[in-house]
């Protein structure tokens, strides 16, 4: 196997670990040894300390200036919530859509996608919006107008 093979499998192999890999650092090495790989190949460099030279250079002149650009693309999308307030706090007052009417105070109704058992004292049908009023683990309790915070 040639050098410039081992260089150009070095820098797929270190690409592809940046699907596991989240510091968008690995992407900029892969791709400094497969243009060092390239270079290999072609007969532009030969000697050793050059190669490592170019692959530094590269991967150094890459991370500099495209790391950042490049970092806020994998970056995910944050609410802004009370953090202080557990999880099933955090529903209250939210709006949920009625899905199944509600016989004897029991239907059903969805909350960010999410189906969800509930009770309420109001007549709710199919199709109509209700507010959360509280939270008692896997079912909610809906009312017709939204509680006051």
């Amino acid at each position: 196997m040639s050098v410039a093979l081992i260089w150009i499998l070095v820098g797929i192999v270190l690409i592809l670990s940046e699907l596991m890999l989240t510091s968008v650092i690995a992407v900029f090495l892969g791709i400094g040894a497969i243009v060092t790989g390239l270079l290999l190949h072609w007969g532009w460099i030969e000697q050793t300390s050059i190669q490592f030279a170019i692959f530094g250079g590269v991967s150094l002149a890459l991370l500099l200036l495209a790391r950042g650009r490049i970092k806020r693309w994998f970056q995910g999308y944050t609410a802004d919530e009370d953090e202080a307030k557990p999880n099933f706090q955090r529903d209250i007052g939210a709006r949920v859509r009625v899905i199944r009417d509600f016989n004897h105070g029991a239907g059903r109704v969805t909350l960010n996608g999410v189906q969800w058992d509930a009770f309420s004292d109001d007549e709710l049908k199919a199709g109509e919006t209700a507010w959360v009023i509280a939270n008692e683990g896997i079912q909610l309790t809906v009312a017709r107008q939204k509680p006051k915070q």
